[in-house]
């Protein structure tokens, strides 16, 4: 693929008018969702005076997507994608109202909450989709680290917010908050956004044909495990489950150190604050040093973790996860080149894929971070997963160099003949 002629700026992105509205959607969801999740962990709390209930239910929050990631994203291939927002959103309104009546009983409150989530893997994955087709060239890179930077802040200003929401409006106020979010993320993009066809199918009086939605979900996961390159990319996203090991564990952490309540808050927005930082920078660099960067950046995310081996106080630790927070900007290269490479007409499947890839890797991160930090102080769980992330980012690295040379090389001989 050549490198675009010119640079995109944030302005730039900002000028499309689509653009703004998949943004304005992507905005209020996102704020929306963190709310839910606040909102219905006091909910189950109330009702059971249990913390072990209470966080069951916020992790039920995140297990739909391993499902539907690989089951509902190819949704996103068969049907036009504006519907597919709509449609999803809409679902979505009805779901989480009803989740909001009172005295609904919480198994039922559970099972409507599993629904939500899943229909987050076909919106998320139609949108993916449809941003390249919305901006082109360098202003889908610009595009797709706006969209990474909105949903860090949107889930910092839901979790901020929630609390007050919820002591303001009650949890169920909270959730018909949730349910007109989605309301106006549909409406944004019905009318914000303009139809286009399903994409990569053949017309035939008038009515498109796609293969069979099995068959199509083993045509992408063929695509995504046989290529070389995506496989690649892919992996050099899952080393994100070695250095999410800090915020695994940043409430022990913070204690190790003498810290509170504040010092957590604190350790989870350096990591924050520096991945949005490092993404509004690289956005801003040229395609062919970008990608020279993807893999010595995907090292540096997990080597500045090794420093807490030393078991430095607060303000250097912060200054540590800002640096691997930064680094793991990588993430918008590899997520942008996988796109990309990408045919349309399997853009969504395949993106749903991936993300499935990631959840599953961060959430075993997650998990063995905590379990290790039963046996060892957290300083040093972060250290070993920083070591541990280093040897996965190299070895991940070296084989999208391999995949990528192969590519070119394949590109030069293609000129050749």
């Amino acid at each position: 693929m050549a490198a675009p002629r010119g640079q995109a700026t944030f302005a730039d992105v900002f000028a499309v008018a689509e653009f703004r509205a998949l943004f304005l959607a992507q905005l209020v969801s996102v704020a929306g969702d963190q709310l839910a999740r606040v909102a219905l962990s006091i909910l189950v709390f109330e009702r059971t005076a249990s913390a072990g209930w209470a966080a069951a239910t916020y992790a039920l929050t995140f297990l739909p997507d391993l499902l539907g990631g690989p089951l509902l994203s190819g949704l996103a291939d068969r049907f036009p994608r504006r519907r597919v927002l709509v449609c999803a959103d809409l679902a979505r309104v009805v779901l989480v109202g009803a989740m909001a009546v009172p005295g609904m009983s919480l198994p039922l409150v559970a099972a409507l909450l599993v629904c939500v989530q899943m229909l987050n893997s076909p919106w998320g994955a139609a949108r993916a989709a449809l941003l390249p087709q919305v901006l082109a060239g360098e202003r889908f890179v610009v595009g797709t680290a706006v969209f990474s930077m909105v949903t860090q802040t949107a889930q910092v200003l839901g979790f901020a917010l929630g609390g007050l929401i919820v002591a303001w409006l009650g949890p169920g106020g909270a959730l018909a908050v949730d349910a007109a979010t989605f309301a106006v993320s549909a409406v944004v993009v019905r009318f914000g956004v303009r139809s286009r066809p399903v994409p990569g199918c053949a017309e035939s009086s008038g009515s498109p044909k796609k293969p069979g939605w099995a068959r199509e979900l083993r045509a992408g996961t063929a695509l995504v495990v046989c290529d070389r390159e995506l496989r690649a990319l892919v992996a050099l996203a899952c080393v994100s489950g070695f250095y999410i090991a800090g915020e695994a564990v940043a409430a022990p952490y913070a204690a190790a150190i003498g810290g509170g309540a504040a010092s957590v808050g604190l350790l989870f927005a350096s990591y924050a604050v520096g991945n949005v930082t490092g993404m509004a920078l690289l956005a801003r660099v040229p395609h062919a040093q970008r990608t020279q960067l993807l893999r010595p950046l995907a090292v540096l995310a997990c080597a500045p973790l090794m420093g807490c081996a030393l078991n430095p106080g607060l303000g250097v630790t912060l200054a540590l996860w800002f640096c691997s927070g930064a680094a793991g900007a990588y993430n918008l290269t590899a997520s942008t080149l996988f796109v990309q490479a990408v045919p349309d007409a399997r853009r969504g499947q395949a993106f749903g894929l991936a993300v499935t890839a990631l959840r599953v890797a961060q959430g075993t991160g997650v998990v063995l971070a905590g379990i290790t930090a039963e046996h060892l102080p957290p300083h040093q769980v972060v250290a070993i997963a920083g070591a541990l992330g280093v040897l996965a980012a190299i070895g991940a690295g070296l084989s999208w160099n391999k995949a990528n040379s192969a590519s070119r090389g394949l590109a030069r001989a293609s000129d050749m003949i």
